[in-house]
């Protein structure tokens, strides 16, 4: 029986590879909807913002827009670097695990399509100890509803040329359940550490349509395929866009972007 593989956060090379190529990252992955930045912004007792692995600076720059004050932590320097350079905000090149805080505090710990590369136990610590009472943390994810043709040619594909990939293998149909997992693993964070009150989750709905360039634009930037060989990518996007091409060239993505969210209590 083929081993287990690690649970995300410990897959250093693969959560740390994403500044290959950090320009299309940045291009090609959605931001989150305003109503989710200002919910958490309003549910907070300030305007000073901690993003945990911050990527490119993608919900960092949506914060700033409403207001915020926000520090980016991020361990590739090269997604750091372009964080700098595209939202103006200080970034310290770290996992958030090892990150010094030097004293700081914050009102809000964000985590955007992050916080599975961070440990979930030694993560929620690190954030009680930052955040000010009354403080948010908020870790948020975007869940696609791929359409079934497609995602069974990418399913396909990804059995072959990512086995050992410590994410599941893409399934046809809902992916809300698949997700629901690590919804309710970071929830179980809150409740294994004092100083936060009790966990509640958050559902946005939106959608985007994609032409087959798009989407197969962003493909190389999943965290499965971002240290492909060329070979193997070239195969996988030959399966996707020949399936894109069956629908017509283009599609409508669904999505639902989910937040786990807990509040600092005064205690603890």
């Amino acid at each position: 029986m083929p081993a287990e593989p690690p649970p995300p956060h410990r897959a250093r090379a693969m959560a740390e590879s994403f500044g290959v190529d950090a320009a299309r990252y940045d291009r090609t992955r959605p931001p989150y909807p305003d109503d989710l930045i200002q919910r958490i912004v309003s549910a907070g007792p300030g305007l000073d913002v901690l993003d945990v692995g911050c990527g490119t600076g993608i919900a960092a720059r949506q914060f700033r827009a409403a207001g915020c004050r926000v520090l980016g932590v991020e361990p590739d320097p090269r997604m750091a670097d372009f964080a700098r350079r595209s939202s103006g905000v200080d970034v310290e090149v770290a996992t958030f695990e090892d990150w010094d805080p030097a004293g700081r505090t914050f009102d809000a710990v964000v985590a955007a399509t992050a916080w599975h590369w961070v440990d979930p136990v030694a993560g929620t610590v690190k954030a009680a100890q930052v955040l000010r009472p009354g403080g948010l943390l908020a870790m948020f994810w975007h869940v696609f509803e791929t359409p079934p043709t497609v995602a069974d040619a990418f399913a396909a594909a990804y059995r072959r040329v990512v086995p050992d990939s410590p994410f599941p293998m893409p399934p046809s149909g809902p992916t809300l359940n698949m997700y629901q997992a690590i919804f309710d693993k970071a929830a179980d964070g809150f409740r294994g550490v004092r100083g936060f009150g009790a966990p509640d989750q958050w559902r946005f709905d939106w959608e985007r349509t994609y032409t087959r360039d798009e989407w197969l634009d962003q493909l190389p930037t999943s965290g499965a395929l971002t240290r492909l060989p060329p070979d193997d990518l070239a195969h996988m996007e030959d399966a996707v866009g020949g399936a894109i091409d069956a629908l017509g060239g283009s599609f409508t993505m669904p999505y639902a972007t989910v937040a786990v969210v807990a509040a600092r209590t005064s205690a603890g």
